[in-house]
C-alpha cells in the first residue's frame, strides 16, 4: 500500500528555496521603502516652500512665517529664516532613515536645492 504525502526531506528543501528567495527580495523592499519615505520628505518640503511662498506674496516678508507641523517618524523638518527675503528648509532623516546615504535635504527660497543627484 503506497501512502500519498511529502517527505521530511522534500518540506526541508522547500522551506530553504522560500529562505533563499525571501533573503534576496527583503532587501529590495527595504530600499523601496527608503526611496517612498524620502519621496514623501521631497514632496512635503515642496508644499512647505509654497506655503513660504504664499506668506511671502501676501507679507512681503518671510519672517512671519509660522509652518504648520509637519514631519514624521522618519524625517524631521526644520525652517531657517535667513533673513526677511530667504529662507531654508531641511529634511533630516532620523531612526531607520537615518542610515541612509542621500542625507539631508535642503530647499531654498531659490528653489535651489541640496544634494542633488539620483537620492532626491
Amino acid at each position: 500500500m503506497k501512502e500519498n504525502g511529502f517527505t521530511l526531506i522534500e518540506l526541508m528543501i522547500t522551506v530553504a528555496i522560500i529562505g533563499i528567495i525571501a533573503s534576496i527580495a527583503y532587501p529590495s523592499y527595504q530600499d523601496s521603502v527608503r526611496k517612498t519615505r524620502r519621496a514623501a520628505a521631497q514632496a512635503d518640503l515642496v508644499e512647505l516652500a509654497s506655503f513660504m511662498e504664499r506668506t511671502f506674496t501676501t507679507d512681503n516678508s518671510y519672517a512671519s512665517a509660522a509652518l504648520p507641523a509637519l514631519g514624521t517618524e522618519q524625517y524631521t523638518v526644520d525652517l531657517q529664516i535667513q533673513t526677511a527675503t530667504a529662507f531654508r528648509l531641511r529634511a533630516i532623516p532620523t531612526g531607520a532613515q537615518a542610515t541612509d546615504t542621500c542625507g539631508t535635504l535642503t530647499i531654498s527660497n531659490t528653489g535651489a536645492t541640496t544634494p542633488t543627484g539620483d537620492c532626491w
